[in-house]
């Protein structure tokens, strides 16, 4: 590696397989748990990638190709794990996996147009085709997982408010970026925007540590 792009991938992807070696030793095995662990190797097989196009060069469309579908997968998966903890999960639910995997078979016929613009220590820019459809299929599963978290938060029969609102902060915390994002593209400066996707997967460490917190307490939601 002769420059420092990338680096701060390699960091976080470590922090996040360390979480993961956490859940595994000392979270008790249930659905909800498990599905814990699925997001957080979502999360470290981006960061991983990130780091390989970045820092290490390989930068090939593929590269790229490959790291979009990964991450897309994150909302869809994201608001499963939702509906699973609080018992809301119906056989059709399962379509919520249809706009990713859309995406992500779709793009595999147009890899050659994927590219990096640009590399930095802490975040990437993306070329990729589609970009505001993408982003609206995107954050939709988003808001719907923090509508869920924040109606369960008010609900003063549940057994699972605590671990609402520590992942209901975690979400929000992530979404940040993406509002100032928004708010400075109205005053044309777009850098912020062209790098979302890299900057928002970077707050996801936040959502990486919420979740570990969540399966360590996720053992019987009555006692909680």
């Amino acid at each position: 590696m002769n420059n420092w792009n990338g680096i701060g991938s390699l960091f976080i992807a470590c922090i996040e397989l360390v979480l993961l070696v956490n859940i595994f030793i000392f979270s008790d095995k249930n659905k909800s748990n498990n599905l814990a662990k699925i997001l957080i190797v979502v999360l470290i097989i981006y960061q991983a990638m990130e780091f390989l196009i970045c820092g290490l060069n390989y930068n090939s469309p593929v590269f790229v190709y490959f790291a979009f579908s990964d991450i897309s997968l994150l909302p869809p998966l994201g608001l499963y794990f939702v509906l699973v903890y609080y018992d809301k999960l119906k056989n059709y639910h399962k379509l919520i996996f249809i706009p990713a995997l859309f995406f992500i078979v779709y793009y595999a016929t147009i890899i050659p147009v994927f590219n990096i613009k640009l590399c930095t220590p802490f975040y990437a820019v993306y070329y990729y085709p589609l970009g505001d459809l993408y982003g609206f299929f995107y954050y939709v599963p988003i808001i719907i997982s923090m509508w869920l978290m924040f109606t369960d938060m008010r609900n003063k029969n549940s057994n699972c408010r605590k671990l609402s609102r520590i992942l209901l902060s975690a979400y929000v915390l992530i979404c940040l970026p993406v509002i100032i994002a928004f708010i400075l593209a109205f005053s044309q400066q777009t850098a912020l925007l062209n790098s979302i996707v890299s900057v928002m997967c970077k707050f996801a460490l936040l959502l990486a540590f919420a979740l570990t917190y969540f399966t360590l307490l996720n053992k019987n939601k009555i006692d909680i």
